[in-house]
């Protein structure tokens, strides 16, 4: 919630009851109020600063009119916040509430739990920031304060914007707009709603609008003449132009908050603005550049204490020695930066930095070193993965569990009804002989009624599960098989062999990867990417048979196992996957769009020895594959076709370096090479581009 905190709130004066009273107090509080609406947005801007003027009115805030003791409090804790003090800004934000709550006000109630939430949210709880938010634009909208209104419907809208809910971030933002254009005395509360509108745009990707937005947002900002405003303007125009494919426009949007924001002295965004430098001209390949950007930004982190920052400096500066071909030093500035990461457990933010490192690393000719950053990458993508699944489980079982308690609920409920009605009867019976005939119809028919309506409740409850069952078996991008059900397969299916030599029947393993994927979506954008992950799972279809299960594997990976193929036949569709996807061009938004994939293979089971590997093993050794197809040049397959003198070896050491055992001897290995996009496969009788793979061989 990134802007959560930009808004003003007004302040309430209590009447006092004798008019002699009033007018001292009233005067008190009303200069103690312009001074705190001055240091408000430098609390924003230069947090330091603004706690020193803070601290120095303290005594007199605190015993000011409830009012203006809360909005003091409420900047108080915003400025410790700003300053990294998560600690005190929380006590100061409990003591709010707790003010708000003895004074029974409704708007420092609000403005509490508002104050609160952008606590939790410096401190990365989005839930409990996101919980706060909505809870607090529930209470300001039942008081009169419009400022507050605005502030608190921009919060809530960040915070659904946070969550991907969209469309219940542009309601609330848009209403937020509208009702701050109604304040005639204050430009603060458009200026933030127009900012984080235009933000949301940017991640709808309604470019027209963000740009029609921002406009608007850059106008009331040179109104207000306020740098701060105007830099955090050119910042969501430099995130929007990024996204709407102009770097040259956002490179001069960074430069100019950069400018405004050293003018103003706000060392927090300059840090910020200098990486966002440094990570814009590697983008251009401007090594230099970016490698001295991304030393200002770790000195400007090192004076406000940002690690963070300091650390995203330190992976920039990596990659701009990589790109300049100095390796060993862009490692250990890449390694200096993914240890805050690793020490922070940033997981997501590290797997992002890990793929960056491995294809700079790829770029700059160390292949090995690429390989042991895919390794890490890939390592903790399965731990997210077992992560994410176990979420999701304990999500379901609590789901489960809660209905369960439900319908327990209602069959007591329902059982002391009957007992009710029973002892109504009872008495009935004492009373009036006759109607008994009519009473135990009447209970038949209400007891056959509850039967049918049971019965039908849990026919949907089995429908309910059994799309349930469906949905979590497939990938909701693709409608492919996700990993999941792939593994739970895999636990109950018996490989079975048939023929002999190279006319046997076997299973077959086929894992690849988008070539360069990361390009795409640095090119096109994030949509361009889930447009080429859903073609190439169109491809596959194409290329394979229905009886064969093709799978998301993860990210831009997928893959395919066929259950019955001929032996010989195993190289034959590697070929016809690699042809099959680079012979397709995708038409985004006008642009086409080429990809190759790199595959690894091999028959399933794969039998060193006398004993058939698991099929976990066997994935992992198709993995090993995959990744010589992406080291030797990608748009190729690498396959195991078995062991070789397995005796004299052990399958430990096979996977502990596949490449080093297939030029040992160890296994029997082969390549085939996919062609341009344009080329047509090979007729019969042609040269066939499937190439078996000699020790010492390397397919170039």
């Amino acid at each position: 919630m990134s802007g959560l905190q930009e808004q003003p709130i007004s302040h309430r004066i209590r009447l006092l009851a004798a008019a002699w009273l009033l007018a001292p107090a009233l005067a008190f509080g009303q200069s103690l109020d312009v001074e705190i609406a001055t240091i408000r947005e430098q609390v924003r801007f230069t947090p330091d600063k603004a706690l020193m003027q803070l601290q120095q009115m303290e005594a007199s805030a605190r015993a000011a009119p409830p009012a203006t003791k809360g909005e003091f409090l409420s900047q108080l804790s915003l400025a410790w916040r700003y300053l990294g003090q998560y600690e005190t800004a929380m006590v100061l934000a409990d003591e709010l509430q707790a003010f708000g709550k003895s004074q029974n006000d409704a708007v420092l109630n609000a403005k509490a739990v508002l104050t609160r939430a952008y606590v939790y949210s410096a401190m990365a709880d989005a839930k409990t920031a996101h919980a706060l938010a909505f809870e607090a634009e529930r209470l300001a909208n039942a008081t009169n304060d419009v400022k507050l209104r605005v502030q608190a419907t921009i919060t809530a809208g960040q915070s659904y914007a946070e969550q991907g809910n969209f469309p219940a971030a542009l309601a609330r933002l848009q209403t937020a707009t509208d009702q701050a254009r109604q304040i005639k005395d204050d430009l603060i509360p458009l200026a933030s709603a127009l900012n984080a509108l235009a933000q949301l745009y940017t991640q709808m990707k309604e470019f027209n609008k963000g740009w029609e937005t921002l406009a608007e947002s850059v106008e009331v900002a040179e109104k207000m003449n306020s740098p701060g405003r105007l830099a955090s303007a050119m910042n969501t125009e430099y995130g929007l132009a990024i996204d709407s494919m102009q770097p040259r426009r956002a490179l001069q949007a960074l430069l100019r908050a950069l400018d405004l924001a050293r003018r103003l002295g706000a060392r927090g965004m300059v840090a910020d603005l200098l990486v966002n430098l440094s990570d814009s001209y590697l983008k251009e390949h401007d090594y230099q550049r970016a490698m001295r950007y991304g030393q200002e930004s770790i000195i400007a982190a090192r004076e406000i204490n940002n690690a963070a920052t300091e650390a995203t400096a330190r992976v920039n500066i990596g990659q701009a020695y990589l790109g300049m071909g100095r390796v060993a030093e862009g490692k250990k500035s890449f390694e200096a930066g993914l240890a805050h990461f690793e020490k922070t457990g940033g997981k997501v933010e590290l797997q992002v930095i890990l793929q960056e490192y491995g294809s700079a690393l790829e770029r700059a000719g160390d292949f090995a070193g690429a390989i042991a950053a895919y390794h890490r990458e890939r390592t903790l993508s399965n731990e997210l993965f077992e992560r994410q699944r176990q979420k999701t489980m304990l999500e379901l079982q609590e789901k489960y569990d809660t209905e369960k308690k439900q319908r327990r609920i209602e069959a007591l409920s329902q059982e002391n009804r009957v007992k009710s009605a029973e002892i109504d009867n009872r008495r009935l019976q004492q009373r009036v002989w006759w109607l008994l005939a009519v009473v135990l119809a009447l209970t038949a028919i209400i007891v056959g009624l509850l039967y049918r309506k049971v019965r039908h409740a849990n026919a949907k409850l089995e429908e309910k599960n059994q799309e349930l069952k469906q949905q979590s078996a497939l990938d909701p991008l693709t409608l492919l098989y996700n990993r999941r059900h792939f593994q739970e397969f895999m636990r109950s299916h018996k490989p079975e062999r048939r023929g002999m030599g190279n006319e046997d029947i076997v299973g077959a393993l086929f894992l690849l990867d988008v070539d360069h994927f990361k390009h795409v979506n640095d090119s096109y954008g994030h949509a361009a990417g889930d447009a080429v992950l859903k073609m190439i799972s169109e491809q596959l279809r194409i290329a394979l048979r229905e009886t064969d299960m093709i799978v998301r594997w993860g990210g831009e990976e997928f893959l395919a196992f066929l259950p019955a193929i001929p032996r010989n036949g195993v190289e034959e569709v590697a070929r016809r996957i690699l042809n099959t996807i680079s012979a397709q061009k995708l038409d985004y938004q006008g642009v086409p769009i080429s990809v190759n994939v790199s595959v690894g293979f091999a028959p399933f089971p794969l039998i060193p020895g006398d004993t058939p590997l698991p099929w976990e093993r066997a994935v992992n050794l198709v993995d090993m594959a995959l990744y010589l197809a992406k080291a030797h040049g990608r748009n190729r397959a690498y396959g195991v076709r078995g062991f070789d003198n397995f005796s004299q070896t052990s399958m430990e050491d096979i996977e502990q370096d596949l490449e080093r055992a297939w030029r040992a001897g160890f296994v029997d290995m082969s390549v085939v090479l996919g062609g341009a996009p344009e080329a047509p496969p090979p007729a019969a009788g042609e040269h066939s581009n499937v190439v078996p793979l000699k020790p010492g061989f390397k397919a170039s």
